[in-house]
């Protein structure tokens, strides 16, 4: 069974920033990228990542844009939903994010690789696992596969906090060690995922749920 639901709605930035400071135990945030404010959706998100970093939000769209998508997960977005989905896929991309997981729509980008060819990540993957690319020279492992991520437990831990868009300031203090300590964590791991940036491995991990 579902459990119940309790929707707060606002009609405008000043409008979501007061119903954010009123409702302090809010679990999640739905944010229309094309609702009326007095600026973009995009500065309306960064707003309410800086001022709430743990609070997950997920971005509508009329579009699911590659542009779109990656803005607003390099913004700090958990989940990118576009507004003609199935409500089945509502349901799937509220429950992902809801546990801790991330949601993007499925989509391939231009024949322009964001990588070059390198696929790291598969090295240890037999070649029945191997998903397809998300784009040229850059594919995820299956979540099937997470355990088997040539990764220590700790760099783990790492990448978890990274995925719900925490900065390494915040990761070194969550975890108890340096953030010198925290950088070599990242970059291993996006060795491994053969990606370069932080909204690459949030995009490659994403897809982990097709």
């Amino acid at each position: 069974l579902t459990p119940p639901v309790t929707l707060h709605s606002a009609q405008s930035a000043p409008e979501a920033r007061d119903q954010l400071a009123r409702l302090p135990q809010l679990d999640m945030v739905l944010l229309d990228l094309e609702l009326h404010h007095e600026h973009d959706g995009f500065a309306l998100l960064q707003d309410i990542r800086q001022s709430h970093p743990v609070l997950p939000i997920v971005v509508l769209s009329a579009s699911n844009e590659m542009a779109k998508v990656i803005r607003s997960i390099d913004l700090g977005a958990m989940g990118f939903i576009p507004k003609h989905s199935a409500p089945e896929e509502f349901k799937e991309a509220l429950l992902l994010v809801i546990t801790g997981g991330i949601y993007v729509p499925s989509m391939r980008v231009s024949d322009e690789p964001m990588m070059p060819p390198r696929r790291r990540a598969e090295d240890f993957m037999p070649e029945a696992a191997r998903p397809t690319a998300l784009a040229s020279g850059w594919a995820a492992p299956p979540r099937s596969q997470v355990d088997q991520l040539p990764i220590t437990p700790r760099q783990k831990d790492v990448l978890r906090a990274l995925l719900q868009g925490k900065s390494n300031k915040v990761i070194a203090s969550d975890l108890g060690i340096g953030p010198d300590t925290v950088k070599d964590h990242v970059a291993t791991i996006f060795r491994v995922l053969g990606v370069s940036s932080r909204t690459q491995a949030v995009l490659a991990v994403a897809q982990w749920h097709e």
